[in-house]
C-alpha cells in the first residue's frame, strides 16, 4: 500500500512542476513592441469591393477579420448590431511583434449631448497598414 502511495505521491508531484513550469514559460514571454505600425482608416467608399461584401455578410454580430491583397493588409473589427448610431471606433495601438501584429481599438458610444437616431448601426473599422506575412492578434 506505501508503494502505490508512493507512486501517486510522485505523479502528483510531477504533475505539479510541469503545470508550474510551463506557467512560468507563459509568465516570461512577453509581448516585445518592435515598432508602431503605420496605419490609414479606410472609409466605405475605399474598402476593396471584395472586403465590404465580407464585411455585409458579418456586420450584424461582433467580427475581427483580416483581408490582404498582397500589397496591403486590412484589419477589420466590427462591433455588431446596435440599437443607434452615433458610434465611433478608436485604434488605441496597432504594432509588431516578433511574431504577431497587435490591434487594439475601441467602441465609444454617441456623444450624450447629442440626440440618438433611432436607426440601427453596425459600426466597424477598416484599418489599411503594410502587408506583412504576420498573423494578427486582436486586443
Amino acid at each position: 500500500m506505501s508503494h502505490l502511495k508512493a507512486k501517486i505521491l510522485l505523479c502528483i508531484a510531477m504533475a505539479a512542476a510541469t503545470l508550474l513550469l510551463a506557467g512560468c514559460t507563459f509568465l516570461s514571454e512577453e509581448t516585445i513592441k518592435l515598432r508602431d505600425l503605420d496605419f490609414t482608416v479606410l472609409s466605405e467608399e475605399k474598402v476593396p469591393e471584395e472586403l465590404l461584401t465580407i464585411i455585409e455578410e458579418k456586420k450584424a454580430s461582433p467580427f475581427q477579420i483580416t483581408y490582404s491583397d498582397n500589397e496591403y493588409l486590412y484589419i477589420c473589427v466590427g462591433y455588431g448590431e446596435h440599437e443607434t448610431g452615433g458610434y465611433s471606433i478608436a485604434v488605441n495601438e496597432l504594432y509588431l511583434t516578433e511574431t504577431n501584429i497587435c490591434a487594439n481599438t475601441s467602441l465609444l458610444g454617441p456623444d450624450a449631448s447629442e440626440k440618438p437616431n433611432k436607426t440601427p448601426s453596425y459600426p466597424y473599422i477598416v484599418i489599411k497598414t503594410e502587408y506583412l506575412d504576420q498573423t494578427v492578434i486582436f486586443e
